[in-house]
């Protein structure tokens, strides 16, 4: 069998003729890594809320089927148990898709927000290389018209 040559020297040889600042790419994976982490918990604290608000929406609506599955002295009591059963659910309904969209609202707000910083972060960052790179440029013309 032949022996697949091992090329790892050759190419750090020929990687270190080329040096490379990778700090940039570091930072930048950094930040990305710690946006990313932001954004998680506040999809992870949504998700867990609504998995919360959905639960009680269960447990509630089964007792109220509960209370309508009972057996009545009465043939009319059980057209009120519906009815009841029927006003009880939409008033849950409503409770619930109000707290559905208190969820969703907090989720925007704290999106917006880690938007927002990390636009903030990055335009300083890209303030910063152009000054960095712009003195850069004004010491290699002074030192050029010299």
């Amino acid at each position: 069998m032949a022996k697949t040559p091992d090329f790892t020297k050759t190419m750090q040889d020929f990687m270190g003729n080329f040096p490379m600042d990778t700090s940039a790419f570091e930072a930048a994976f950094k930040n990305n890594a710690a946006f990313a982490e932001k954004m998680s918990k506040v999809a992870l604290s949504a998700a867990e809320k609504s998995a919360e608000i959905s639960s009680k929406w269960t447990t509630e609506a089964l007792t109220k089927a509960g209370d309508m599955s009972a057996a009545k002295a009465e043939p009319a009591d059980y057209g009120k148990s519906v009815t009841d059963f029927a006003s009880a659910s939409t008033e849950l309904a409503a409770e619930n898709m109000a707290a559905f969209a208190e969820v969703a609202k907090k989720v925007q707000m704290e999106t917006v927000e880690l938007m927002m910083a990390a636009g903030k972060e990055a335009g300083e960052d890209a303030s910063a290389a152009v000054k960095k790179a712009t003195d850069g440029v004004a010491k290699a013309a002074k030192a050029a018209s010299k």
